[in-house]
């Protein structure tokens, strides 16, 4: 019953779309995590580098989710074409930058 309101909302027809649109998600999430070291390495931003300053800790994290959320919309798309799926994760992109203030480069046709 929900996976048939998720495939009415999501405009999708078929079940094993639907699994292929998780599964993507999945190795999504799993690789950006994955890169989240490498990238941080490489700009130098570690905790240790910011535990003198007040709530480092959390600043810490929060750049961190800051620097990595551009690199999982890229690699949802990525993802998405390599599994056939572009049009609804580019469709899905859209909708979430419109959603977090980039509206003015999406026009409606």
């Amino acid at each position: 019953m929900y996976f048939n309101r998720l495939k009415e909302k999501w405009g999708i027809t078929s079940n094993f779309q639907l699994v292929v649109i998780f599964i993507v998600f999945g190795l999504t999430g799993s690789f950006s995590v994955r890169l989240a070291k490498p990238i941080l390495d490489f700009i130098a931003l570690k905790p240790e580098n910011l535990e003198s300053l007040f709530m480092g800790e959390v600043l810490y994290w929060i750049l961190r989710i800051l620097i990595i959320f551009p690199v999982y919309q890229i690699l949802l798309i990525v993802f998405g074409a390599l599994f056939l799926q572009f049009r609804f994760f580019w469709n899905f992109e859209k909708k979430l930058l419109k959603r977090i203030g980039f509206k003015r480069f999406f026009k409606n046709p």
